[in-house]
C-alpha cells in the first residue's frame, strides 16, 4: 500500500490526485536548489516514472481489491509517474543552469506542467479515457502516462517563456 499511495499521499484529502502529483516537482525544485547537474533531474525524473508505473503494474490489481474501487482515488503512484514524464519534456540542460534565475525558471516549468498535468489527468482528452480499460494496473496507469504526454506543449512553451524572461546569466 505504501507503493501505490506513495509514502500515504493517496490518503490526504481533498484532491488525492493533486498530492500525487507532486513529488516529481519537489524533487525537481529541492535538486536545482541543491546547484546539482542537470542529468540529475533527468535521472530522477525517468526514476520516478518507472517507480510509479511499475507500482501500479505490479500491485494495482491488489489496491483496486482494497480499496473496493477501479483506480482507487487513494492510489497516486499514476499521478506521481505521470508528472513526472511530463516535466521530462522541459530542456532541463538549458533551464538549470548554475545562475541566479535557474530557480526562477524552473518554478515557473514545474508549476505550468503540474497545472497542465492535472488539467489533463482530470480532462482526459482524446484517447486517454479509453486507456483505463486495460487490464490489471496497466489501466490505472496508462491514463496518467498519456495526461503526461499531452502535457508536453505547454511545458515546453512554457520553458521557452521562462528562458526569454528569465535568461542565463
Amino acid at each position: 500500500m505504501l507503493a501505490v499511495t506513495v509514502g500515504g499521499l493517496g490518503l490526504l484529502r481533498p484532491a488525492s490526485g493533486s498530492w500525487g502529483s507532486l513529488p516529481p516537482v519537489g524533487f525537481v525544485m529541492v535538486i536545482v536548489w541543491s546547484g546539482a547537474p542537470w542529468w540529475v533531474i533527468v535521472a530522477s525524473l525517468a526514476l520516478l516514472a518507472a517507480y510509479g508505473t511499475i507500482a501500479c503494474v505490479r500491485f494495482g490489481a491488489i489496491a483496486e481489491e482494497a480499496f473496493g474501487a477501479k483506480d482507487p482515488s487513494s492510489v497516486v503512484a499514476d499521478e506521481t509517474a505521470g508528472c513526472a514524464v511530463t516535466l521530462l519534456a522541459a530542456p532541463w540542460w538549458m533551464i538549470a543552469g548554475a545562475d541566479a534565475n535557474a530557480l526562477m525558471r524552473t518554478a515557473i516549468v514545474c508549476a505550468t506542467g503540474f497545472f497542465f498535468f492535472r488539467l489533463f489527468d482530470v480532462w482526459k482528452p482524446g484517447y486517454v479515457a479509453d486507456l483505463q480499460s486495460q487490464p490489471f494496473g496497466w489501466g490505472i496507469v496508462l491514463d496518467d502516462l498519456a495526461a503526461g504526454v499531452w502535457a508536453w506543449p505547454p511545458v515546453i512553451l512554457c520553458a521557452a517563456c521562462a528562458l526569454h524572461f528569465y535568461p542565463v546569466a
